[in-house]
């Protein structure tokens, strides 16, 4: 899979911009602030529908536009597609294959992939539950495009319960509202539903996810540090989970039990405390859980080994995705650097971004650009 050509409309500080693309190797290089990582940005937006660096759609739009468009020409297989979709702040996002309009912009997932390595990645190890569970369902989503729908299904559940539970708390505390306690129990049956299948996707990706990551892992810190400490991948629920491999019903059955053991605690806080928007994936290094323990280049591998393992992990699904190395050499020491460039230079297309051509591994230079002020030249 690789991207033959890239077109942007008003996309970040490109007002116009028509870009061939070859296989193999595409460097961008240029200063920082001039408009590279947002090249790389729009490929990556046209897999996932959503920005590895910010969390809503506006700052995609360049200043003064009203929408922007990201296109890409897609060859998999031999085939060739033209993909679109249209950035609407504020409204709902059009998409497009082969010019024909797309019921629902979602549809567009899976038919592009991309695996993204970026100075952001630390906080996969570093940072907050958030981060992990959008790196999750974000693979998640990548590999099983319907369950898109589902987790937009849990996010629209979530917070109409949500809203419910601050009406019913209020009611509950001066002693009445038994009106409001009967509809919530309605939406606890719709959060149990939704949220076992995204738990049971997510507890499938972790199982499928863990041998990569270690043996990633274990390269790169053979490389980088002169050992190989075991990795784990746990996912930790909210509640108990139910023993063994547990089917939706089960998920499900638990999710709501847990949901009524806690029902006094929601009323009173007004928001919901269990389900798979509290949960984590818990990474341990040896016996210890990696934040907190790791060290920084420690955490860097962790952080690397989750990228190549999401990498090899779609790769075994029979899909070669696009590579996406977003300045992040400049973060790494040298056999940190040297090991990643050795790992990932047989993509069958990959994308890197770096301040000077210096920072590239010589594995992975090919075709070259220059970026400065959004002008993009071919070296």
């Amino acid at each position: 899979m690789h991207v033959a050509h890239l077109s942007l409309h008003d996309f970040r500080s490109y007002e116009q911009l028509d870009l061939p693309l070859e296989p193999g190797g595409n460097v961008f290089v240029g200063p920082n602030g001039q408009g590279k990582t947002n090249l790389v940005e729009a490929v990556d937006y046209l897999s996932t529908l959503a920005s590895h660096r910010v969390a809503t759609d506006a700052p995609l739009v360049r200043a003064g536009a009203g929408r922007a468009v990201v296109r890409a020409d897609v060859v998999r297989d031999g085939r060739s597609a033209l993909l679109e979709v249209e950035i609407v702040p504020g409204g709902s996002n059009r998409a497009r294959v082969n010019k024909s309009a797309l019921p629902r912009a979602r549809e567009l997932l899976g038919l592009l992939r991309t695996v993204v390595f970026s100075p952001e990645d630390l906080a996969l190890v570093k940072g907050d539950p958030s981060d992990r569970r959008r790196f999750l369902d974000t693979l998640l989503v990548t590999r099983t495009p319907r369950l898109a729908g589902v987790r937009a299904d849990y996010d629209r559940v979530l917070k109409q319960r949500n809203s419910l539970l601050k009406t019913a708390g209020s009611g509950h505390r001066r002693g009445g509202d038994t009106g409001a306690l009967a509809t919530l129990e309605v939406w606890d049956e719709h959060l149990a539903q939704a949220g076992s299948a995204l738990l049971a996707g997510r507890l499938e990706l972790v199982e499928a996810l863990r041998p990569h990551v270690a043996s990633g892992y274990g390269k790169i810190a053979a490389a980088a540090v002169g050992t190989r400490v075991d990795v784990g991948l746990t996912y930790k629920a909210s509640f108990e989970l139910p023993i063994g491999a547990p089917d939706r019903e089960v998920l499900s059955a638990a999710l709501l039990a847990a949901i009524a053991a806690r029902r006094g605690d929601e009323l009173e806080r007004g928001v919901s405390l269990v389900g798979p928007h509290r949960d984590d994936l818990v990474i341990g290094l040896g016996e210890l859980p990696a934040k907190g323990y790791a060290s920084h280049g420690e955490s860097w591998s962790l952080a690397l080994a989750l990228r190549i393992g999401s990498y090899d992990l779609l790769r075994s699904d029979g899909d070669d995705p696009i590579l996406i190395l977003d300045d992040v050499f400049a973060e790494l020491d040298k056999d940190r650097r040297e090991q990643l460039a050795d790992l990932v230079g047989g993509a069958e297309q990959f994308l890197v971004t770096a301040p000077v051509p210096q920072d590239v591994p010589a594995v992975l230079e090919g075709v070259r650009y220059d970026v400065a002020e959004s002008v993009v030249t071919r070296v």
